[in-house]
């Protein structure tokens, strides 16, 4: 029998177009997925080396270094040269041609691999067994894979964080602050992930180094928003999905429904063939609506983060969350407190394998959907 919750109604009434700039501070947002507590006491400078030198690795070294407690020490690659090359553009200190002998050394603290997927248990578990904490490019195999790297992570007494970067900037605290008197029960969360992919040689569309295609590469978003902004411990009702596949084989697209135990549903949208970036959210309930255009990202400009609230016919208001720093940047920064807190290790590890367990659920509807 589902479980359903009631909420009271909104008395107050919101002037429409109202601005409200709220401040957050850039410490670290650890609020957002870990509880709510800033850091406290001394946080340890974390030396990161990087496995991978791709397209992410590329976008993230200059996080590292923008980030508080992170000094970006080393990089390997397969090929040397392209390691070097690597530290040369992002004034890296060490390259390794075997991230097996980056590992070795003891002039890194924390790994981030920025690898293809099907490779990414293999040097999550060698990182932990080397006494390094691990930060892992998402989505991971399945969530027995992830849960084998976290697993490794508990035992050698590292930390563990996926690659999520919205869940860091201020703004997703101070929703779900936010959420139980703006929104109540949210008996909706609908996302949609999309943007246009046309280059066939990219690892996307090989599905033999990213098996889940678009649902696992943005895919993967949809089921964040679901796990950042619903209740954690939901059990699954009914799970729905579809996909579609591209001249590769890859899958380009997907979207579905996931019904929860207490009637609440995620729906979501996700894919490589649309004309525009689409990064939509939507969390509804009985009081009121939060909407994002941009629930990925933040403003250019000056990192700020914006989403709308409306309630009743017309009412709404834009909320401004500052930051001094973009996500991907506070979730190197994020990373050096958790490896501090036990709490915070645990509770970056059970995010991780809800969001994972999520993605697994809609890929085996998706791919059984196919075969019916």
């Amino acid at each position: 029998m589902s479980k359903h919750r009631e909420n009271e109604s909104l008395d107050t009434t919101i002037d429409k177009e109202r601005r409200i700039l709220l401040t957050a501070a850039g410490a670290g947002v650890l609020a957002a997925t870990f509880g709510g507590t800033a850091f406290a006491g001394k946080v340890k400078t974390l030396r990161w080396g990087i496995v991978g030198t791709g397209g992410i690795a590329n976008s993230m070294a200059p996080r590292i270094k923008q980030a508080g407690h992170a000094e970006l020490a080393a990089v390997s690659s397969r090929r040397m040269e392209t390691a070097q090359e690597f530290a040369g553009k992002h004034s890296v200190g060490k390259a390794f041609d075997s991230w097996a002998d980056m590992l070795a050394w003891d002039g890194v603290d924390a790994i981030y691999i920025a690898t293809p997927t099907s490779v990414r248990e293999e040097i999550g578990i060698a990182a932990a067994k080397a006494g390094k904490h691990v930060l892992g490019e998402k989505p991971f195999a399945n969530l027995s894979s992830l849960q084998r790297i976290t697993a490794a992570c508990r035992e050698n007494g590292v930390g563990f964080m996926d690659g999520t970067h919205f869940p860091h900037h201020p703004r997703t605290a101070q929703i779900k602050a936010a959420m139980a008197d703006k929104v109540g029960w949210p008996w909706s969360v609908a996302s949609a992930f999309q943007f246009g992919l046309t280059d066939m040689s990219n690892i996307r569309m090989n599905p033999k180094l990213e098996p889940y295609g678009a649902i696992g590469d943005a895919g993967w978003y949809n089921m964040r928003a679901a796990a950042e902004y619903m209740p954690m411990d939901l059990e699954i009702a009914s799970c729905d999905a579809y996909l579609r596949r591209g001249e590769t084989g890859a899958a380009v697209s997907g979207s579905g429904v996931i019904v929860f135990e207490d009637g609440s549903t995620t729906t979501w949208n996700c894919g490589f063939e649309s004309g525009a970036g689409i990064m939509d959210l939507r969390i509804s309930g009985a009081k009121g609506v939060i909407k994002l255009d941009d629930f990925l990202s933040q403003r250019r400009e000056d990192n700020a983060g914006v989403y709308e609230y409306r309630s009743g016919w017309g009412n709404s208001e834009d909320v401004v969350i500052a930051s001094d720093k973009p996500g991907s940047a506070m979730m190197f920064q994020d990373f050096a407190g958790m490896v501090e807190n036990p709490e915070w290790k645990e509770a970056s590890i059970k995010v991780s394998e809800r969001t994972q367990y999520l993605l697994d659920a809609i890929w085996d509807s998706a791919v059984g959907n196919e075969k019916a």
